[in-house]
């Protein structure tokens, strides 16, 4: 059939548009929001060229994950030494700025001084501080992982990957130079705080659909402090900041694979 004049323009037109219809749209890029504290943002890799104050890492687990997604623009805001509160009035924001299809957050372990109560064991006996802060976990912390979880929730895109990691065991059951200090039973009652975090904040997030939970527990298990191949740091007295946190292989073998599991 021939078309010619107006008759055969609206006929080409209609065909026109009904192509650009059914074409796929280009892809637009994914993006990722790294919320949380210093074990997301790195520390204890050495390397801070992304952010000296919140010491980001370019060989923590974010960045590794936007590296390896070709189709993810990175937004890293989780910074060292944030709490909840912190999350929620500094971080939280950036997931306002446009539509987010990644979150990824570690986030609890400030509010119960975790580092720092290992930390002080290995200049006095911590075992009642141990103890006592396991003992309180959900009534000092379940309610601020709610606040947490309500608001990420709420300010990421609808259908957005939400993953929320835990935190490892910091010991195995024996000792060496990078636990100087901590003894074998505040090795046992540290490891029993974080079986109890593990715990709670799986919880708390189970009450959040759509809200994804990556226990590190097993993951780290053969790694801790004092293992043959460990993926935490022990004591640094030169720069204790670095101590009990996540090594480059932590956030390679132990973090990074635990998040792919969940996003591709």
């Amino acid at each position: 059939m021939k078309f010619t004049g107006l008759r055969g323009a609206r006929v080409f037109a209609a065909v026109g548009t009904a192509f650009l219809l059914a074409a796929p749209a280009a892809g637009a890029a994914d993006r990722y929001v790294a919320l949380g504290d210093s074990f997301s943002s790195g520390v204890g890799t050495g390397s801070y060229s992304l952010s000296s104050t919140c010491k980001r890492s370019v060989y923590a687990y974010p960045y590794l994950l936007s590296q390896q997604r070709a189709d993810t623009s990175l937004s890293f805001v989780a910074c060292s030494g944030a709490t909840t509160a912190d999350l929620l009035s500094s971080q939280l924001p950036t997931l306002d700025s446009s539509p987010t299809s990644i979150v990824t957050l570690t986030i609890g372990g400030n509010d119960i001084g975790f580092a720092n109560l290992i930390y002080q064991c290995t200049i006095a006996d911590c075992s009642a501080a141990l103890d006592s802060t396991r003992l309180s976990l959900e009534s000092t912390l379940g309610p601020r992982l709610d606040s947490v979880y309500a608001a990420v929730q709420g300010h990421a895109a609808p259908g957005a990957k939400i993953v929320v990691l835990g935190y490892p065991r910091e010991f195995n059951s024996s000792g060496c130079l990078g636990s100087f200090g901590v003894s074998s039973t505040e090795r046992t009652k540290a490891n029993q705080l974080a079986d109890a975090l593990d715990a709670t904040i799986a919880g708390h997030v189970s009450r959040f659909p759509g809200i994804t939970y990556k226990s590190a527990l097993a993951a780290f298990a053969s790694h801790a402090v004092c293992s043959s191949a460990p993926w935490l740091n022990g004591l640094n007295l030169f720069n204790t900041s670095e101590s009990y946190h996540p090594t480059k292989s932590g956030h390679s073998l132990g973090y990074l694979p635990l998040v792919r599991l969940v996003t591709g």
